[in-house]
């Protein structure tokens, strides 16, 4: 079936050029595009597309406000094209809270020095996108899903040490979402492993630092542990954890051959499993893929407590998905009650 794709910036050239990347591949086809974001509603509405990529910073309306709409009246995966500039991330997690699903650099450039490579990431992007068309729909129609919480979980969380979270596509948001309700009484340090360019990440924990009640940092090489603080992996790099005797910090790294994530969750997992062995909680969100299953595997080995967002309300039902259909699962939430839960923490 063809990707029916819409494109939209106000850009004559940008919007040229995409849509002869996107066409280039025969399963997809760019049935139209828009100047601006009041066009992009109503073309969106009129053509019916299964993806859409989206500017920010457009004349008569913005990119933000455009993703809002679309999203009110039909909602449509929408990939966010953003500057590499502290405002051009800020403006992307925007858009990402107002409901876009995924973002990319506007210069291909950025994403891989090989154009060929970077094209091919782009469609790929998009076709993951449209994997999921159907069921964002579903997602955004009020129902309260099947939650599955099993009462042996929940005791071996009374004295756990470390609280480790995981995501990536949607995850900006549900990572919000879930660490906003934990208490500035919090006694447990915290890392957060989020796929997101290095770029974004500084301006990720600033936000997270002002709406939660916990301090939010993004981490440095050799930063403590610290209960009620949340370290948050720095993008393009790997995130380790040390132990020096009764003191723990983290190792912030560049990423070595074959780790495909930068930040990977399986990375920060296993090194968590390694050297904290047992009372630890890891918690895994919305995400494409599988990223987390295997060091997810090597923590449950030695006794951790492993939670997963559950299908109704990811939005991409991928890295949860391999965590439960592996049996590695303790609990399965609904965020809503994840986020709950996690106030009694």
């Amino acid at each position: 079936m063809t990707i029916r794709v819409l494109v939209v910036d106000d850009s004559g050239f940008i919007r040229r050029r995409l849509t002869e990347i996107l066409n280039a591949d025969g399963d997809m086809e760019v049935v139209g595009s828009a100047a601006d974001g009041a066009e992009a509603v109503q073309k969106a509405a009129s053509l019916n597309p299964d993806v859409i990529t989206m500017d920010v910073d457009m004349p008569v309306m913005d990119g933000i406000t455009a993703v809002r709409e679309i999203m009110k009246d039909r909602p449509t995966p929408i990939l966010m094209f953003s500057a590499s500039t502290k405002a051009g991330a800020k403006a992307t997690l925007d858009a990402l809270e107002a409901g876009a699903m995924d973002f990319m650099p506007k210069q291909l450039q950025e994403i891989s020095g090989d154009q060929d490579l970077a094209k091919r990431i782009l469609r790929r992007r998009v076709r993951d996108l449209a994997e999921h068309a159907g069921r964002l729909r579903r997602l955004r129609r009020p129902s309260r899903p099947v939650v599955a919480r099993p009462p042996a979980a929940k005791a071996q969380l009374r004295d756990f040490r470390l609280l480790v979270i995981a995501a990536s596509t949607g995850g900006p948001v549900a990572i919000q979402k879930v660490l906003t309700q934990i208490p500035e009484t919090a006694s447990v340090p915290i890392l957060l492993v989020q796929h997101m360019p290095g770029n974004f990440t500084g301006s990720f924990a600033e936000r997270l630092d002002q709406l939660c009640r916990i301090r939010v940092k993004e981490a440095q090489n050799g930063d403590e542990l610290r209960p009620g603080v949340a370290l948050l992996a720095p993008g393009g790099f790997q995130l380790e954890l040390s132990e020096h005797g009764a003191r723990k910090t983290v190792v912030v790294r560049e990423s070595g051959s074959g780790e495909h994530f930068r930040p990977s969750a399986d990375v920060t997992f296993s090194s968590i499993a390694k050297n904290m062995p047992g009372k630890v909680l890891a918690i895994v969100l919305t995400g494409m893929g599988s990223d987390g299953k295997l060091g997810a595997e090597k923590l449950k080995a030695k006794g951790a407590a492993i939670w997963a967002q559950n299908e109704q309300s990811c939005v991409v039902y991928g890295m949860p998905k391999a965590i439960v259909e592996a049996n590695l699962a303790d609990c399965i939430y609904d965020l809503d009650e994840m986020a709950g839960e996690l106030k009694n923490l």
